[in-house]
């Protein structure tokens, strides 16, 4: 079994995904011309980053609250942890597309499956790190029942289908699920004590 400290990880995830926002900037493309109306075509496009901009930060936050419950780091939450960059790393390229093609149908489609995506590859690697602390996890106790984390896929599902028949309503799901998780969760720093909180 493969031992190691959790600080590489960290800052091998941070690093990951310090390029995605940056991916994801650089697919704003500067308009030709002076004038406000030519940042109009730009409008959704911009829309559509802000909305992967604050998801990309909520895993961050989110990442970096949870490796904090962490004490080692196994090959299971190596390719837990891999997992969830991978589908992180699809947030430029669906980000893109949806705002380019103005919240179609199977763009916000594909957008709201790599939001499901990334959300079950979280819940996955939260129960690799609570695998390998044993039944006395202090991340398990600190997650407790996950309303959040329990909700947010059945929400993604909803946009996803919601997409076909009326996309703004799949734009409104995506929005709220963000909301939802903007607030950090403390839950996890009230539960390690002294220094580890």
């Amino acid at each position: 079994m493969t031992v190691m400290g959790k600080n590489r990880l960290e800052a091998f995830s941070d690093g990951v995904i310090a390029i995605i926002i940056t991916i994801m900037v650089l697919e704003m493309k500067i308009p030709h011309g002076t004038t406000l109306e030519t940042l109009t075509p730009l409008v959704p496009v911009f829309m559509s980053y802000v909305l992967s901009f604050v998801y990309v930060g909520i895993y961050w936050n989110n990442h970096h609250h949870m490796l904090h419950a962490c004490k080692r780091v196994t090959a299971g939450i190596l390719w837990a942890n891999l997992h969830l960059l991978f589908w992180l790393s699809l947030f430029p390229f669906v980000t893109g597309w949806m705002g380019e093609n103005h919240f179609a149908a199977v763009p916000s489609a594909l957008y709201g499956g790599v939001l499901l995506a990334a959300a079950i590859a979280y819940w996955i690697l939260q129960q690799a790190i609570i695998a390998s602390q044993g039944p006395e996890s202090p991340l398990k106790a600190a997650v407790g029942r996950d309303w959040k984390g329990r909700l947010s896929p059945v929400l993604y599902v909803c946009g996803i289908l919601s997409t076909f028949l009326w996309s703004w309503v799949a734009q409104i799901v995506y929005v709220a699920v963000a909301l939802m998780w903007l607030v950090p969760d403390r839950r996890i720093e009230r539960s390690l004590p002294g220094e580890d909180a």
